[in-house]
């Protein structure tokens, strides 16, 4: 019966007031727009392969101004702001600080919230724009895999980069305004907070993003192949999707040298236990 307390008394201080509940649903919400904007990237840069293929075998004609604006203006802005939040998470990998927005543990930073303000509304009218113009332009009814699969550990390392990266994306942005907006002071985050962002990208990346997102690798590569023009956001969706890669294998080996350390803590500490009978022995 102590086990069924203590999952109650979890849940209990996991959502104990509505305010909380909307905090809760809040924080995962804004945090998805980061893996949101990969998968936004990924399906604009599939359309932007067809287009370009289809204007070389056909003649060229005006596109509509909706389709143009999802096409190239859009995702000229998008690739920037994910660059940054993706560099961000690198540094804070490598040495676990992201000295350009310094947490507080009670209140929050004005120059930090008006930097977290901009990011997250930049962020949600790209992503909103990008969205609505896509579905427009019907580039969500397409299939736009082109029937290459990188490997399961491959896709398994990237998750975990980005699942690193919503994570410092959720920290230096989300974070910050959803505490000053509901509370109005900085709160230490919570295993149900991890736990709901965990599950909600988890969610995302089952049901479109493990396939979609390796279009920012495989455009660039089938364009090279076929002597089309490459154009910097290919690019830079290739070097997003291996920086992202990187920073899921600094994930994994940092886990591997922290299991290491146990192990070897583990191995000391019996190694101790069993010399100090023998000593006594010997002096017996």
């Amino acid at each position: 019966m102590d086990w069924k307390q203590k999952a109650i008394e979890l849940f209990n201080s996991a959502a104990s007031t509505p305010k909380e509940l909307f905090y809760l649903f809040t924080n995962t919400l804004l945090s998805l727009l980061l893996p949101l904007s990969f998968l936004l990237l990924a399906r604009l840069s599939g359309a932007q392969y067809y287009l370009q293929s289809l204007t070389l075998n056909h003649s060229s004609q005006p596109f509509p101004y909706v389709l143009s604006l999802a096409l190239h203006i859009n995702p000229c802005v998008l690739y920037v702001l994910v660059s940054i939040v993706t560099v961000a998470s690198l540094i804070h990998g490598l040495t676990g600080k992201i000295t350009l927005f310094s947490e507080s543990s009670s209140t929050v930073l004005q120059p930090r919230l008006y930097t977290a303000w901009l990011l997250l509304c930049t962020f949600q009218v790209c992503v909103g724009l990008g969205i609505e113009g896509s579905i427009a332009a019907g580039v969500y009814d397409s299939d736009s895999s082109f029937g290459v699969e990188r490997s399961l550990l491959s896709r398994t390392i990237f998750f975990l980069g980005l699942h690193e990266t919503t994570q410092v994306w959720s920290l230096i942005a989300v974070r910050p305004v959803v505490d000053d907006t509901v509370f109005g002071v900085a709160r230490k985050e919570r295993w149900v907070e991890r736990v709901a962002m965990a599950a909600s990208l988890g969610s995302l990346w089952w049901w479109r993003l493990r396939e979609d997102v390796e279009n920012l690798v495989i455009m660039a590569e089938a364009k090279k192949e076929q002597l089309m023009d490459v154009g910097m956001g290919d690019f830079v969706g290739w070097w997003l999707y291996y920086v992202t890669v990187t920073i899921g294998m600094v994930r994994v080996v940092k886990c591997l040298m922290w299991m290491f350390l146990i192990c070897l803590c583990r191995r000391r500490t019996t190694g101790i236990s069993t010399v100090e009978p023998s000593d006594n022995d010997d002096k017996v």
